[in-house]
């Protein structure tokens, strides 16, 4: 393990605080017991009906009597208790999961959300119920574990051993995967929206329940898995002083971590199963614990450590919920999910947990990225290609859709003489395909400068959280119902796309602007905004919700010439002055040291850089929506063709990610049409599995 880690990186207990004695593990799990049954209490008070703390006492004490014409044993059974249970469940399963994933990882920032156990889980129900399966609740949970077991499985498999798993990578691959998964999860949403009614809600964690019976089925899975858990405590404490040492003390390493990871999984999918996917209680609840073990030296045992984070968990979801519905209200908060807040507390825990980790310089290019065009000749023919293949492209999606076009047809529009079923056809078409191609064009470019700008190959606007925070914007313009059209979400996408990118920067200023640091506080102020967004759209009027979704996952439906004209003007403004700072770029790309010593600043060209890639990401966000992986495929395509000189694979980057996105629409107009599929969705089904590939390549 690189000693430039702290022991954040490593998964131990934060910070140390060497005492003689104070409160044993059994006082403090006593203790957060007491304070979860307390929180329990104020819990149980809260609800859209009028049964407040004096008619649950008066219940309680035998008195039975109505509130309001409702009955009180009715509510306090049938709702509030199941909700209760629901969310004790939950956040003890959450908590003592992301306690053994950041365990056996020796990472922090692991849980069972950034290892994308619960992405995995969520698409594997959502399948389930898109094809109207009914299925009892321990087959629902098998399903979950099964999806979950495999994303996890694929993400430790891409960290690999040469690499470990307490860096930056682990966290990268495991937030990639989450995305990709994500987009296939939106994408069986809209494709079979009259089965999945209600489940975007769902996604984002609910504790709503039908009544006690889900929780009741649920405890003795969860008990049985933390038994099991308990059992292997030793050994990870014993792990805690690294694999090596822990294996010359005869701890069977592999058997532990994979039996470790499996109850994680298990425990997981059974919160899934109950709640959805509340976010990023398994990554605070933990984290909350290892700070108190810094504190009190007894909870360093697994055996204590693990129930810890557990109850804290529980209170984690409670107090979540039942602060959300003292704020706004029983009635407002009844739509909007526990998981909406809790998700804003996990990004919160991850820029707090990167501002500790110092850098460590992980990733690298693959091998073959590094081989340059031998000749001008060569970088000409690409170019040439490269052009040629998006123009046939472009074409192609002109022609394509529920009505196939000929090339004459073309001809005929661009005279004024098409017929009206063609002219409708090619009108609706051609804005869409140019929106396309620009969009696209901006996404590669903006990906070709953040990669060289944070030497991260891994890194592009989607995941840094720029094209979050423009989202962001969109969607708070949308549903505000605003008057200014067009201009204003074009003007709000950019200003909350730079807005991110400065509270980014901002954050990552401390210590020298360092690229692990700056993606990690990225993908942190990403998932915080994309709470906020849930928060937004669920607020908003239910019969907007599919289409501002549909939107976010990035579509040209309906766009015009006006709409597309922001994006070309910022391509021709931003083009020749990156390619003016291509020489700069290329020595960023290499180290920080190299830079200086030829008298260039490193952070006032890194500040620079990415503020550009920030206005282009932001808006290609207000022309097609969020599409994530161009902005990480293409500049890998356009180095392995052209080598990673930024004044030959910006152009190519440019081409390719017009070409992407262009085909992208054009599929997700014609695969299953009449229906359509959002271009970001399409390229997500291409981008991950690249990702794959890239992640296994750049193997340090």
């Amino acid at each position: 393990m690189s000693t430039s880690q702290t022991s954040l990186s490593r998964g131990e207990t934060l910070p140390r605080a060497e005492h003689g004695g104070g409160p044993t593990g059994a006082a403090v799990l006593a203790a957060l017991f007491a304070l979860t049954v307390l929180v329990g209490m104020w819990h149980l008070t809260q609800g859209t009906s009028g049964v407040g703390v004096g008619e649950l006492v008066r219940y309680l004490t035998g008195e039975r009597e109505n509130t309001g014409g409702a009955p009180v044993g009715e509510i306090l059974i049938g709702s509030r208790l199941p909700r209760l249970l629901a969310g004790v469940a939950v956040g003890f399963a959450l908590g003592s999961a992301g306690t053994l994933l950041q365990s056996v990882t020796h990472n922090t920032l692991a849980s069972p959300d950034t290892l994308a156990v619960t992405a995995g889980s969520y698409l594997t129900l959502s399948l389930v119920a898109a094809f109207g399966l009914t299925v009892p609740l321990w087959a629902s949970g098998a399903v979950a574990f099964a999806g979950g077991l495999a994303a996890a499985a694929l993400v430790l498999l891409l960290a690999g051993r040469a690499a470990g798993t307490s860096g930056t990578r682990l966290i990268l691959a495991g937030s990639a995967i989450a995305m990709a998964l994500d987009s296939a999860t939106a994408m069986v949403l809209i494709l079979f929206k009259e089965n999945t009614t209600g489940l975007f809600a769902w996604g984002s964690g609910s504790l709503a329940q039908m009544n006690i019976d889900a929780s009741v089925r649920a405890l003795p899975v969860v008990v049985v898995v933390l038994c099991v858990a308990l059992a292997l405590s030793r050994r990870l404490d014993v792990m805690n002083l690294g694999d090596d040492a822990a294996s010359t003390l005869g701890v069977p390493i592999r058997a532990t971590r994979v039996t470790a990871v499996i109850c994680a999984v298990v425990l997981t999918g059974t919160a899934v199963t109950l709640a959805g996917p509340i976010a990023f209680v398994g990554l605070g609840a933990p984290v909350f614990a290892r700070l108190i073990a810094g504190r009190v030296r007894a909870l360093r045992r697994h055996l204590f450590l693990v129930p810890a984070a557990g109850l804290l968990g529980a209170l984690l979801i409670l107090l979540a919920d039942a602060i959300l519905r003292a704020v706004q209200g029983a009635d407002g908060a009844a739509s909007i999910p526990t998981g909406v807040p809790t998700a804003l507390l996990g990004s919160v825990v991850i820029v707090v947990l990167a501002l500790r980790l110092r850098d460590t310089g992980g990733l690298r290019q693959p091998p073959h990225a590094r081989v340059a065009a031998r000749s001008r000749r060569a970088y000409l023919l690409v170019v040439s290609g490269t052009a040629v293949l998006l123009v046939v492209a472009a074409v192609v999606a002109v022609l394509a859709g529920s009505l196939w076009l000929r090339t004459g047809d073309i001809a005929l529009w661009i005279q004024g003489t098409a017929p009206d079923l063609i002219g409708q056809a090619l009108d609706d078409r051609v804005p869409r395909v140019v929106a396309a191609i620009l969009a696209g064009a901006a996404l590669g470019l903006a990906g070709c400068v953040v990669q060289g700008a944070v030497r991260n190959p891994l890194a592009e606007p989607g995941v840094l959280g720029i094209t979050a925070g423009a989202g962001l914007g969109a969607v708070v313009i949308v549903t505000s119902g605003l008057s200014g059209g067009r201009p204003l979400l074009i003007v709000a996408a950019v200003v909350t796309g730079l807005a991110t990118f400065g509270l980014i920067a901002l954050l990552s200023w401390r210590g020298g602007f360092l690229p692990d640091r700056f993606v990690l506080i990225g993908i942190g102020c990403g998932y915080g905004l994309s709470s906020v967004t849930t928060f937004l759209l669920l607020r908003a009027d239910p019969w907007n919700t599919p289409r501002i979704f549909t939107w976010l996952s990035g579509t040209t439906y309906g766009r015009t010439f006006p709409d597309v004209v922001p994006v070309a003007v910022a391509l021709a403004l931003a083009l020749p002055v990156l390619l003016a700072m291509r020489n700069r770029l290329d020595l960023l790309a290499v180290d920080e040291d190299t830079p200086r010593i030829v008298g260039i600043k490193p952070v006032r060209v890194r500040f620079a850089a990415l503020a550009i890639a920030s206005v282009l990401a932001a808006l290609s966000v207000a022309a097609v929506g969020v599409v994530g992986f161009v902005g990480l495929v293409a500049p890998h395509l356009a180095r392995s063709l052209v080598g990673a000189r930024h004044g030959r694979s910006i152009p190519v980057a440019m081409l390719l990610g017009g070409l992407l996105v262009c085909a992208a629409d054009a599929l997700g107009r014609t695969v299953v049409a009449p229906s359509q599929v959002p271009a970001g969705l399409m390229i997500a089904l291409v981008g991950a599995p690249y990702f794959v590939w890239v992640l296994r390549q750049s193997r340090a």
